[in-house]
Formats: C-alpha cells, structure tokens, sequence
C-alpha cells in the first residue's frame, strides 16, 4: 500500500483524480496529501477488516492487474492504432484466455480421473497451438528501440496463464466484493474522471502548486509549444 500514494499522485496531476492528491511537499518532495489520505484509509480498513477478507481482496486485485497488463503488452506488441487489424490479436487474447479458464476450471472442479487428465491434456495442446499460430501469422507492428519484452508472445501468455490459475483459487465472496469496488471505481471514472481530465487536457493546463508540474500550452507560428516548470 505504500506505493499506492505515488500512483495517486501520478493520476492526480492528469485529473483523474481531484488534484489535491497530486500535491508534493516543497521540502521532502513526497506527495503529502495521497500519501496522509491512503496512510488513514488503509489504517482503517485494517482495523475493522478482518486479515483474510483483505488478502484475497488484495490478491484478486493484484493478479487481475497483471492479467491485463499481459494482454496489453501483446495488443501493444501487434497493434499499431490505424495501420494493423486488431482483430486477429484481440481473437488470440480472447481465446487464450477461454481456453486458460477453461483450464483452470477443470483443475479445480473436475474430479480425478482419466477425464480430467484428458482435459488439462487437450487444454494445453490448444493453448499452445492459439500461440503458436499467431506467433507465425500475425507480424509485431512494434519493435522496441533499446529493450523489449523476449520471447513475444509466450512470456506474455505464461504470465496470463498463471494469474488465471492463481485467480481460480480464490473463493466466491472474494469475486463479489472485486465486483463491487470495481463497479465503484468505474462508476467515479465516468462521472468524474473522464471529464475532468478532458477539460484539463483541453485547456492544455495541469497545474498544481508547490513544485508541481505546470505545463502550459502556446501558440507560435501555428505550432504548440509546451513548457515544463518544475
């Protein structure tokens, strides 16, 4: 959780969140205000929450975090907005992704036995044919200048594999509660979010006081120049 203030901080100067979280203490240079919020907010939680219900919270939270970061660095990799078919990658990620639930489905649920042998046999042969026929038939729109992620896309689909697996392990009241925050969350990204960092981007102004980052926007032989202060 302590990291957790540094991503507020970040958010806040775009305007997703109220900007008072973006406030960086002029002689520490720590964001005071995302830090004290969270600091109280997690203490809270903590004290009247009991320890299991956070660690799958936490878990479920984290995992599916990095599932979605596995899948947008292949829609990244293999996807240049405009000039590729997103299509092909976007049937890939879905696919892959049925055919890992479908794996970890049977690995929980189904009982011992041949059958189940079969199953998490067969899911793994189709698993690893989806990779391979994308590997050889839809091209990377990207090359990375200096440094990449190897092994495209099997490292990626590794990573979407386990965090499936590891999410098929948690119960259900940990599923509900993920549901609910998230629908929470969502909630305030479209009333809120969207359109305050809209007009702030706008306006071409993020400003924040006491060191923060001020970017403004000008006009000069039709070209728009943008200025850091720090």
């Amino acid at each position: 959780m302590l990291g957790q203030a540094r991503y507020m901080c970040v958010i806040g100067r775009s305007s997703v969140v109220p900007a008072w979280f973006a406030r960086v203490h002029p002689k520490t240079s720590t964001p005071v205000n995302a830090s004290a919020f969270l600091g109280i907010f997690t203490a809270a939680i903590a004290l009247f929450t009991d320890l299991n219900v956070l660690l799958n919270l936490v878990s479920i939270g984290t995992l599916f975090v990095f599932y979605m970061v596995a899948n947008a660095l292949v829609y990244r990799r293999y996807v240049a907005i405009g000039t590729t078919n997103p299509w092909p990658t976007l049937s890939f990620l879905c696919s892959f992704s049925c055919t890992s639930i479908l794996f970890t489905l049977t690995w929980h649920f189904m009982p011992l036995g041949k059958g189940k042998a079969f199953m998490l046999g067969a899911c793994a042969v189709i698993a690893t044919a989806i990779i391979q026929l994308f590997h050889c038939t839809v091209p990377q729109a990207r090359k990375p200048e200096f440094w990449g992620v190897p092994l495209m896309p099997w490292m990626p689909c590794v990573s979407i594999f386990l965090n499936i697996f590891l999410l098929g392990s948690l119960d259900g009241p940990s599923y509900v509660r993920f549901v609910f925050f998230s629908a929470l969350a969502v909630l305030v990204y479209v009333l809120y979010s969207v359109h305050a960092s809209f007009d702030a981007e706008g306006e071409g102004s993020f400003g924040q006081k006491s060191g923060e980052i001020i970017v403004r926007e000008s006009d000069e032989s039709d070209r728009g120049h943008c200025f850091l202060k720090v």
